[in-house]
């Protein structure tokens, strides 16, 4: 029984000190890849951001959207050529984790609370 409890104890202490990073800040600017699957098929699209801008490409086509930074860990993407009424609507994004070479995020509709993931790669 004490040894349960000693286990209890160590596991407790292990896992609240236990704290993913986010470096954040690392991931402001630069070239990324965000593999996705749609339908079953895997899809890439690839990315390069500014302080302020995001130029996207995805099937060939290139998309251009500003970027608001909330904090070191959170910004807003708004299409600067919306084709709909869906592209009108800003996106939250929010990094997560992050590693040496990638991150994990979460993003949404603005107001909406449905959330999705992925994971983005920096590329070299």
């Amino acid at each position: 029984m004490k040894n349960f409890i000693f286990a209890i104890v160590i596991t407790v202490l292990f896992s609240s000190c236990y704290h993913q990073e986010r470096n954040c800040k690392d991931f402001k600017t630069g070239k990324f890849k965000f593999e996705h699957e749609i339908n079953g098929k895997k899809e890439v699209t690839y990315f390069e951001r500014t302080e302020n801008l995001q130029i996207e490409t995805f099937n060939g086509k290139t998309d251009t959207a500003s970027v608001r930074w909330v904090n070191d860990c959170e910004y807003i993407l708004q299409k600067t050529h919306p084709k709909n009424m869906l592209e009108q609507k800003a996106i939250h994004m929010k990094i997560l984790t992050t590693s040496q070479d990638s991150y994990a995020f979460e993003f949404s509709i603005v107001g909406d609370a449905n959330k999705q993931k992925g994971t983005v790669t920096k590329l070299k």
